[in-house]
């Protein structure tokens, strides 16, 4: 690159961050550090920790993902494993830690009735966010809430309790560079779960931009909304809100199926994840197993959403 034109992309790249940063918007590149990976893809792939089986230790178990040429590894918080015994699989390994999943915001909600049991999962969240930060990730994956009772945590109740709950923590997740990232799971939020197999992403993306912030995005969970609509089309209304994601699938008669042996269809949604220009972490989130299970978990991702075109 000569002198000139690496002040040209400097220049551009300058006013881009302004611009984003204008509007409200944090730049992708500044959001998600991208390690080296094995495979160059604007697509980075990695599993859930407790996809990997067997009684090896947590240093095995990174090497074991690191070898199958996985990018990286997405752990839970809180947990029982010392912050210690992370970081000295991560510096062994050399596997990243992208971040964390809210390992009890299905129990512990946001969105409960009861004003402890909120203030203790507004606890645990800070305690992911901590987490996320110590292993050099950046994001704690959070499901917000869940319609449970239609007078007592309904879908106003889990809205209203949940944003509440996600702004008390965001001082910190911003100081420490954190995002919180809502998924889109089978709880009832911001869809009728005995509703049609067409239904829009508008009542997520609302719900996301009624935070208005630009640490808190979507997780966006390609199988887990093929039972109530198009992954595709949820992926080009979320757009630019979605920040990582999940990867499974799933089928009116297969069910929970492995990635590629269900009802997503995954040229469509390669598509769309082209037109947003996302950029970013691809987690599977199936049955997980020994090495071979794992291997083929990787080598679908590599079918189902690097495959051109």
């Amino acid at each position: 690159m000569t002198d000139f034109n690496r002040r040209q992309f400097l220049t551009a790249t300058a006013v881009a961050t302004t611009a984003m940063a204008t509007r409200g918007i944090q730049p992708l590149w500044s959001a998600i550090p991208m390690p080296q990976s094995q495979s160059p893809s604007r697509l980075r792939l990695s599993l859930k920790i407790g996809m990997v089986g067997g009684k090896a230790s947590l240093t095995e178990k990174f090497a074991l993902v690191k070898r199958l040429g996985y990018d990286g590894i997405e752990l839970n918080s809180p947990s029982d494993l010392p912050r210690d015994e992370v970081l000295a699989a991560k510096k062994e390994t050399g596997l990243p830690i992208h971040g964390v999943v809210n390992s009890t915001h299905w129990s512990v909600r946001l969105s409960d009735a009861n004003e402890s049991v909120r203030e203790a999962a507004i606890k645990n969240l800070r305690h992911a966010i901590l987490d996320a930060k110590a292993y050099g990730g950046s994001s704690v994956l959070l499901v917000p809430g869940r319609v449970s009772d239609a007078k007592t945590e309904n879908q106003q109740q889990v809205w209203d309790r949940s944003i509440l709950g996600i702004r008390q923590v965001l001082p910190l997740a911003a100081g420490l560079g954190i995002h919180i990232l809502i998924e889109n799971v089978w709880n009832g939020f911001c869809y009728t779960h005995d509703g049609p197999d067409n239904q829009s992403a508008d009542k997520l993306a609302d719900y996301l931009d009624a935070i208005n912030s630009p640490w808190v995005g979507a997780y966006f969970d390609i199988g887990n909304h093929r039972k109530y609509g198009a992954p595709e089309e949820w992926i080009r209304t979320l757009g630019r809100r979605i920040v990582k994601l999940d990867v499974k699938d799933w089928g009116k008669k297969a069910g929970w199926a492995k990635i590629g042996d269900g009802d997503v269809n995954w040229t469509e949604v390669r598509k769309a994840l082209r037109e947003i220009g996302y950029t970013g972490w691809c987690t599977a989130e199936v049955q997980g197993g020994n090495e071979d299970r794992l291997a083929d978990v990787k080598a679908r991702m590599e079918r189902t959403l690097r495959t051109h075109p």
